[in-house]
């Protein structure tokens, strides 16, 4: 029975952490946002994200997107740079032509840097995309 489920692939779905100055309070930031680089849109989109260590765990925290558009990108929370101590996962599930998907996004401890920053084209900000 095992071998019979079909386990779908992700592709062109991605998670970024990028650093961008916020108008409203005159601050540098990091925010976490979810891309879509498909063709077709996804729907019902949920990510549930936390932070962990051997010592320390964040509280758990949802968000819900309901149609994230063919090749774009949503701003999902704000990263507040304490949590770069821990390791922060992202787990995405979502429907896309009536499929269900979910994978887990995962940035290890330590590897969010402001000197790791790269160019993300999809957003035109600088950022650092989960593995």
């Amino acid at each position: 029975m095992k071998k019979d489920i079909q386990i779908p692939i992700i592709t062109g779905i991605e998670m970024a952490v990028v650093f961008e100055y916020n108008d409203i309070y005159k601050t540098d930031d990091w925010n976490v946002y979810i891309i879509n680089q498909k063709d077709i849109h996804v729907e019902m989109v949920v990510i549930v994200s936390k932070g962990f260590s051997k010592k320390k765990q964040t509280s758990i925290m949802r968000k819900k997107i309901d149609v994230l558009s063919a090749n774009s990108f949503a701003k999902v929370e704000w990263m507040q740079p304490e949590l770069f101590k821990l390791t922060n996962q992202f787990q995405v599930t979502f429907f896309a032509n009536n499929t269900l998907y979910d994978k887990t996004f995962t940035f290890k401890k330590n590897t969010i840097r402001e000197n790791d920053l790269k160019l993300i084209p999809e957003i035109n900000k600088r950022g650092i995309l989960a593995k």
